[in-house]
């Protein structure tokens, strides 16, 4: 087998060890454990430090500096983890809602992993998603936590969307093409992502964590707490509250840290 995404190189028992899953678990167990551990969040493109695609870097951040990060480092670490674990993995970029609808870029990575004969889809790394895989299945729904609900949907072209239900209506969270992604797509993509005047990611705070009953969204200096019934309640976060806020959410940055965020967003 071919290491083309270089996950011969991940520390797999510094992983297992970040997570709190020493002796590894079902794919299940060890999404969940990912999810509950690493937030999603962008603060190092903010503080100009950049993000980097290469594993070691994620590994270096996410791991050993207990960071959280956006879409592409969840799901190359994860990837790699799972490929570890003995896990057949494909890394998908997918378009963030529908392009019928509003035609976006191949943004978003997302990772499959093959179990009893049947891909599923894991995705640790969209912040207001998943808390657990989903079979790539067309038509299959599934009840997460105390009412998140996904559906899989094939497409006919042989893509996939993942849509979830919300207020009695299902809601398109993004369309997976039908053709390979490979590293240098990622690379391509998260080069925009981390850089592009228009990317949501260049101007403003997001930081996302998510669990069984209530997703917390930081956008900006907006917090919006909502639950599965669409529910929302809404704060804005001062100077004095934000590295609060920030370690609530699993990130604990520096007082050097804060204080460029503070200034600048």
């Amino acid at each position: 087998m071919t290491d083309d995404w270089g996950a011969s190189r991940l520390d797999l028992d510094a992983y297992l060890d970040r997570i709190g899953l020493p002796r590894g678990g079902s794919l299940d167990e060890i999404h969940r454990a990912h999810l509950a551990t690493i937030p999603f969040e962008n603060l190092d493109v903010l503080l100009g430090a950049g993000v980097s695609v290469d594993l070691l870097d994620i590994e270096r951040k996410l791991v050993h500096g207990r960071r959280g990060g956006y879409c592409y480092e969840h799901a190359l670490l994860l990837g790699a983890a799972l490929e570890r674990l003995g896990y057949r993995v494909r890394r998908r970029l997918a378009r963030i809602g529908d392009p019928a609808v509003t035609p976006r870029p191949r943004s978003h990575l997302t990772v499959w992993a093959l179990v009893d004969d049947e891909w599923w889809l894991a995705d640790t790394g969209y912040g207001s998603g998943l808390l657990s895989p989903v079979p790539l299945r067309d038509g299959a729904e599934a009840t997460q936590g105390s009412g998140w609900t996904f559906r899989t949907v094939l497409l006919a072209d042989g893509g996939w969307q993942l849509h979830e239900r919300r207020s009695g209506h299902w809601f398109t969270h993004y369309t997976l093409p039908p053709e390979e992604t490979f590293l240098v797509d990622v690379v391509a993509a998260n080069w925009v992502t981390s850089t592009a005047p228009n990317s949501r990611f260049t101007a403003q705070i997001v930081v996302q964590r998510k669990d069984e009953h209530v997703a917390h969204l930081l956008t900006g200096r907006e917090l919006v707490v909502e639950d599965p019934a669409g529910r929302q309640s809404t704060t804005t976060v001062a100077d004095d509250e934000l590295g609060a806020v920030l370690r609530e959410m699993g990130l604990d940055l520096t007082p050097e840290q804060l204080a460029v965020l503070v200034a600048r967003f």
